[in-house]
């Protein structure tokens, strides 16, 4: 099962005890993937479709739990694969169904069937617990959550532009940085951070996929503390091979082109150790010599050499081109 599967496995098992957040979870699943006909004696059927077992669990439970209503459930199957694909559960019975619209705020007391679900004021979301109850009714409904072990991504699908903003908004009052984007012809309301996500299966009593999620992000930012740590390091390391070998080369030269016996007592002793131990650190060094010198004192002596070395080199290449030049005007 996916990760996202096993979230609405853990959400279908969760119903909210006060009856105004069941309510409100069962309008968040009829808006999201419900449906209402009239038929032409003007009398209300309400039909629900699902792929997941578990929506439609909780879709019965609720509607058997609030209203005492058993409605009728079909099951579509694949001739081929021998799998359920589809759960229709209907309330078909039209007084039925009115007081299921009326309860949720999609039919009015004059009868009028509303075309989307106003939350702006909307009195079954004026509690937090209503609105957390109402999330999760949506996530159930039309909702995906990403395996986190590949990558951060939460999203609840809406048909409408006006849907998804609403939807956001509520999110949002619960100090949850939802954004919306269209994909297609529907609108996503979608988060990607991840301690957010957390805050969020938390809000919708999803506990233990919170938990899974919980450690899979403390091993991510292990992991990439543990990464970036090793990079540093090996950084470090590599810059530091890189001015022992070229401190190695700028000694040999002065070594084998004017020789030790013109430096100063302390470059001559910094350059003898420097070849002597070429993996030695700038510390190492230091307390080498006789009397220790610190890191600092150290790197200053063999920037130092570098300097002569460079100096005897630019000379070399002086002493080349004025021999080059004075052997063609012999020419």
């Amino acid at each position: 099962m996916s990760f996202s599967g096993e979230v609405k496995e853990e959400l279908s098992r969760q119903t909210a005890g006060a009856r105004h957040c069941q309510i409100a979870e069962l309008a968040a699943i009829i808006t999201l993937c419900g449906s209402v006909h009239i038929s032409v004696k003007d009398e209300y059927c309400i039909r629900m479709q699902t792929e997941n077992v578990w929506v439609a669990d909780k879709y019965f439970l609720l509607l058997k739990r609030i209203f005492k209503i058993n409605p009728e459930v079909s099951v579509r199957r694949n001739a081929r694969q021998n799998k359920v694909s589809a759960y229709q559960i209907m309330v078909a019975e039209n007084d039925d169904a009115k007081r299921v619209l009326q309860a949720v705020k999609l039919l009015t007391p004059e009868g009028a069937l509303a075309e989307d679900l106003p939350l702006v004021h909307n009195v079954i979301v004026q509690k937090n617990c209503c609105r957390r109850a109402f999330i999760r009714g949506a996530f159930l409904a039309a909702g995906s959550i990403s395996d986190p072990n590949r990558f951060y991504h939460f999203e609840i699908v809406c048909d409408t532009e006006y849907q998804a903003k609403q939807l956001r908004d509520l999110i949002r009052s619960l100090k949850i940085d939802a954004k919306t984007v269209k994909r297609k012809k529907y609108h996503i309301v979608y988060i990607k951070e991840g301690s957010q996500i957390v805050d969020l299966l938390g809000l919708m009593d999803a506990r233990m996929a919170l938990l899974k999620l919980e450690n899979v992000r403390i091993l991510k930012e292990m992991r990439g503390s543990v990464n970036r740590k090793v990079n540093c390091e090996t950084a470090n390391i590599n810059k530091t091979v890189n001015a022992a070998v070229k401190q190695m080369e700028d000694i040999r030269y002065i070594r084998d082109t004017i020789g030790f016996s013109g430096l100063s007592n302390g470059l001559d002793e910094i350059a003898r150790l420097r070849l002597q131990y070429p993996e030695a650190t700038l510390k190492e060094l230091g307390l080498l010599l006789n009397p220790p010198v610190g890191k600092s004192g150290v790197n200053h002596r063999l920037r130092k050499l570098s300097s002569i070395a460079d100096e005897l080199r630019e000379s070399k290449e002086e002493n080349y081109y004025d021999q080059k030049t004075n052997h063609d005007s012999d020419f």
